[in-house]
């Protein structure tokens, strides 16, 4: 009787220890990931993003810095070209930093909290909890939570699974369209979260002094190989065509007319020989193999040498990113 007795209230106290007799669920796990992600003071993450875009797919390595409260540093750096772009959040505002041209633009925006991004813990948790219908699962490696999205001009997107350990580390993160297809993949190689930061880290000077400028800078003058959207929205048409010379290269400028009628620039691009910072509309947007602007009405990145713009009052976001996401050949410059 004392032996079955001393067996039960070993058993109460191993039910006591783990986790109250239940089982670590989806509450929990919630729970704890939200605390783990709340309570750092600030983190470094350092992963590999690959972007699917038609039948090319883009690899960068990432490197991601956060100190409380809202000071980012997200680095964008392209396997194929080492091209680095500098996402850089602090309070005077949103930048795209561009080393290898001494540009910077900033923006007015609310980035990173109204879209998601598959590199940034406070998104990828901001999009669980936003979700009444996730779904969570138990795996052999930790634990896997599958919600809806946020990428308010890429309606494609419509889901992500979000991978974790045992111990709440966010391992990876595959975005996916409607068909289940990955369309973004980040990969979570290391994660810090209990980084320190000094006082200059987060400075616009201090990062165009500091970035990596590995890349090859193609300064080019001309523009040989004219670039055309291969998608054009129905009813539109190449209307004209006309080159413009600049005194340091060319611009190419396409007018479409139509039911959705739309301005196609490419122009040339060169260094400046001082830090340049453009003001710009919009939000900080992944076109390609590079970091661009999106605003209601236009996109623009620089990829290769050339800068690129579409400007329509007629077109939707969404349209505006198709027609850009369709000009990914490359062109042939000197």
């Amino acid at each position: 009787m004392k032996k079955r007795y001393l067996l039960v209230v070993i058993a109460l106290v191993g039910c006591l220890f783990f986790a109250g007799c239940g089982k670590y669920g989806e509450k929990d796990v919630f729970k704890d990931l939200s605390k783990k992600i709340e309570d750092s003071k600030g983190y470094h993450i350092t992963g590999e993003l690959e972007i699917v875009n038609n039948e090319d797919t883009y690899l960068y390595d990432v490197d991601v810095s956060y100190e409380k409260t809202d000071n980012f540093r997200v680095s964008l750096k392209n396997k194929t070209n080492n091209h680095e772009q500098i996402i850089l959040k602090n309070s005077e505002g949103v930048y795209v930093l561009t080393p290898s041209l001494n540009k910077s633009f900033k923006f007015q925006s609310e980035w990173p909290y109204n879209n998601s991004q598959s590199y940034l813990l406070q998104t990828v948790l901001k999009d669980i909890e936003n979700d009444k219908d996730r779904t969570f699962k138990t795996t052999e490696n930790g634990y896997m939570f599958t919600t809806k999205v946020n990428y308010s001009s890429n309606p494609d997107l419509v889901k992500q699974n979000v991978y974790l350990d045992k111990k709440l580390n966010i391992t990876e993160v595959h975005v996916l369209n409607e068909e289940d297809q990955v369309q973004m993949k980040m990969k979570y190689n290391d994660i810090d979260m209990k980084s320190t930061f000094d006082d200059k880290y987060f400075t616009l000077k201090e990062n165009m002094a500091t970035a990596s400028t590995d890349e090859e800078v193609k300064i080019v003058s001309k523009i040989d190989d004219i670039i055309y959207p291969m998608y054009i929205p129905e009813n539109t048409h190449l209307a004209s065509q006309d080159k413009v010379q600049k005194t340091d290269g060319e611009r190419i400028i396409q007018t479409f007319s139509g039911d959705k009628p739309f301005t196609f620039v490419q122009e040339t691009v060169v260094k400046e020989s001082e830090l340049l910072t453009i003001p710009m509309y919009g939000e900080p947007y992944i076109v390609g193999d590079t970091v661009g602007a999106l605003s209601e009405s236009s996109v623009n990145w620089i990829s290769n040498g050339i800068e690129y713009y579409v400007v329509s009052d007629a077109l939707s976001t969404e349209e505006l990113v198709s027609i850009a996401k369709s000009i990914s050949a490359m062109p042939v410059s000197k």
